[in-house]
């Protein structure tokens, strides 16, 4: 292979690889932030605060004493307060606490309150929460939600040539009537209407109700693509019209879904248009486990196209309460889908290849990039919200492994004991690397 034809292979890696690094990064600041800020405001002192491991890049000390350095391999982070033996604030450096005052003890983390410790340790996921909250808050903010009644705005490019205009009121489509903007009666409307290349639309414009000739409302336009997809690896890109499968022409989105579901598996040829270009792409479906509202999952074949409206609708801007409460919903949303494709995980109801290492989290990274700075910065939060959920799990190493033993010393009136404690630490240590060699290995082996 010569050099030209490897550049863009070059300049994919080379995106997913930053992706993935800016991501991790930000997630990890924010997690060890928690713990550091907290720390600080609850008079335990840090002695270093590190973006990375490893050889350090770079390091300065601050006016109280922490160093915050950055470190060659940016595959975590950690804030080691003072008297620890280590970062993971697993034991106590015994010939440095020998030497302290009582009044400097209690600036150690381990000579700290146990109030001080548990706020300290459960600082951390709680910022990673907070930070996804805080941007799915932002994103509803910036996009906003759909006027009502539904008004048009920016265009898709669709296969037909038709009459509706931006600015156009929509009050009916083949002579149903809209339901409000955002009911789930839009969906049953969709579902009811012929698919044809063009039906009839009963619009407002500039103050006047007029019919006028419009496509399918869900064409079979790409509005996003689902990472480690068929249709990423196809090279599909948003805003391409697909015209036909296997040689039948298609003019709703509900086609494509049908055709796909059909195929079971088999190869499909698709018909694509892409800006003046008309490309024929072959790909093949993927089993994917989907969860369902009501709960558990459901297997279907997919190819990763996500669809939508020929045009996006005009929005108006929600209020904050509005807004924040759909962020939280938003990380509820997918703390529960991710505990729930766990259970079914270990039950074997769904393939264990749902569970993705580092490298799937690289590819879906740069995927998420690639789509532009909106999606990348959500994925980030769904990314925060899952790195927040994991150290809350009750492991030894992590923060819920502490904050188990934190509760233990509540209720027993003195912290576990210290070889009990290292024994455990140990086993957590290896239950850790055993999930990332397993996640890993899904990465290289499943399909």
């Amino acid at each position: 292979m010569d050099i030209v034809s490897f550049l863009p292979q070059f300049g994919g890696l080379a995106m997913t690889l930053v992706a993935f690094v800016v991501a991790l990064s930000v997630i990890v600041a924010v997690h060890e932030y928690g713990h550091y800020i907290v720390g600080r405001w609850s008079g335990i002192h840090a002695d270093v605060f590190s973006l990375g491991f490893g050889p350090v890049l770079f390091a300065r000390v601050d006016r109280r004493g922490t160093k915050w350095q950055i470190a060659l391999l940016p595959l975590g982070g950690f804030v080691k307060f003072r008297g620890d033996a280590d970062a993971a604030s697993a034991g106590t450096d015994g010939q440095v606490i020998r030497t302290m005052t009582e009044a400097e003890k209690r600036s150690t983390m381990h000579g700290a309150p146990l109030w001080a410790r548990t706020a300290t340790v459960a600082a951390g996921p709680i910022f990673n929460f907070v930070l996804a909250i805080v941007v799915f808050t932002a994103i509803g903010l910036t996009r906003g939600v759909a006027v009502d009644p539904l008004t048009v705005g920016d265009l898709r490019p669709v296969a037909a040539a038709h009459d509706i205009q931006p600015d156009d009121v929509i009050l009916a489509i083949d002579g149903h009537p809209l339901p409000q903007a955002g009911e789930a009666g839009f969906a049953e409307l969709t579902a009811a209407l012929p698919n044809a290349a063009l039906m009839d639309y009963t619009v407002l414009r500039d103050g006047r109700e007029m019919s006028v000739q419009g496509p399918h409302p869900m064409p079979p336009v790409i509005t996003q693509l689902a990472p480690q997809s068929a249709a990423i690896a196809a090279d599909l890109e948003p805003d391409d019209v697909i015209l036909a499968v296997d040689g039948d022409p298609i003019h709703a989105f509900s086609q494509l879904r049908e055709k796909v579901e059909g195929a079971e598996g088999a190869p499909l040829l698709l018909d694509v248009r892409r800006g003046d270009q008309t490309l024929q792409v072959t790909l093949t479906p993927r089993r994917v486990d989907e969860p369902q509202d009501g709960g558990g999952f459901e297997t279907n074949w997919r190819i990763g196209i996500i669809g939508g409206l020929f045009f996006d609708p005009m929005t108006e801007t929600p209020g904050v309460i509005d807004a924040l409460s759909n962020g939280v919903a938003n990380m509820w949303q997918i703390i529960r889908g991710s505990l729930s494709g766990l259970y079914h995980m270990v039950t074997g109801a769904i393939s264990t290849c749902n569970m993705s290492g580092p490298i799937g989290i690289a590819e879906v990274s740069g995927a998420m990039a690639s789509q532009g700075t909106e999606n990348f910065i959500y994925f980030i939060a769904v990314l925060s919200t899952a790195v927040g959920l994991l150290n809350l799990f009750p492991i030894p190493v992590l923060d819920g492994g502490h904050l188990v033993f934190y509760a233990y010393e509540a209720v027993a009136g003195k912290p576990p004991n210290e070889k009990v404690l290292r024994v455990l630490m140990a086993v957590g240590l290896t239950l850790i690397l055993s999930l990332m060699v397993f996640a890993l290995s899904n990465d290289i082996f499943c399909p």
